[in-house]
């Protein structure tokens, strides 16, 4: 068996992300993106290709998708706060609407840090308006030289969330077991960079350094891929259908060897906390989906 070192895997992994790069085909964001909040923070440019959150003192910023999904895989390619970025947080994730006690979401976020000091990638997953499903990570780059894409496939077998292409964790539909999945909420994108010093970085230890704003994060390259758009009404349009496209189809996707061999890799050297590994937090037994 081929031993992968950790110098082998960061070179795949940048040319793997060219070769997947030169094959994306982005949506114009004018048609697809609202900003939502934070007055002229949030900015769409570059004739569509391009849009940027500024967080100041005052304010954040934010923005959504024009429309939902139900299932998907959703890609956007992100360059984070650079510099001193403690306090912050840079929000992207896919959330349902209507009361928050049973909303469904899926969440990417990026827990900002002293300069030098790598960022924290948090992910969850709602169903139902319960949570507590966290896995955290620090990357194996700096997310903030350059554009990296994040994306989450959404199918009826589970939920895989993905940086440059590559799996860093699986949440598997395991209802078959009385596991409550997200399968019935169309779920639009959303984004913010907001201040969160009160916690975000090291429990709220530091505080964010204002002298540093504004700070900005950077997107382009959003695709979008699903069985059904849904429309104002909050409903899916069953003739919104759309195939796989470059990345093959993701209605049936799992991971294959490779992606496993990945997940393996990133979870033993990259992740800092798992909820199912939690002993502490759930005294009365875990999850049950942790416990297979």
């Amino acid at each position: 068996m081929a031993t992968w070192t950790v110098a082998t895997l960061q070179s795949l992994l940048v040319s793997l992300f060219v070769l997947v790069g030169s094959a994306f085909s982005a949506a114009n964001l004018n048609e697809e993106i609202d900003l939502t909040w934070g007055g002229d923070r949030g900015r769409i440019w570059d004739g569509g290709r391009s849009l940027s959150l500024t967080l100041d003192k005052d304010s954040g910023s934010g923005f959504q998708s024009k429309r939902g999904f139900l299932f998907g895989r959703i890609d956007m390619e992100i360059k984070l706060v650079s510099g001193n970025s403690a306090g912050t947080v840079t929000a992207y994730y896919l959330s349902s609407e209507g009361p928050f006690h049973a909303h469904d979401e899926i969440d990417f976020e990026f827990l900002g840090n002293l300069s030098g000091e790598p960022y924290t990638l948090h992910t969850n997953v709602y169903v139902q308006g319960q949570g507590s499903r966290e896995q955290q990570f620090q990357l194996w780059f700096d997310p903030t030289k350059d554009f990296h894409m994040y994306s989450i496939v959404w199918n009826p077998h589970g939920i895989i969330f993905l940086v440059d292409n590559h799996p860093i964790r699986v949440y598997e539909n395991k209802e078959r077991i009385g596991v409550p999945f997200p399968k019935t909420q169309p779920m639009k994108l959303y984004s913010s960079l907001w201040n969160a010093d009160q916690w975000a970085t090291r429990g709220g230890l530091v505080k964010a350094d204002w002298s540093k704003a504004p700070f900005t994060a950077r997107y382009r390259n959003f695709n979008a891929k699903s069985s059904c758009f849904s429309t104002g009404s909050g409903q899916c349009d069953r003739k919104s259908t759309v195939a796989g496209g470059e990345y093959g189809n993701w209605k049936t996707q799992r991971l294959d060897a490779g992606g496993r061999r990945w997940l393996r890799w990133v979870q033993k050297y990259h992740m800092i906390y798992n909820y199912c590994a939690d002993r502490k937090r759930f005294r009365k037994g875990r999850p049950r989906e942790c416990r297979l």
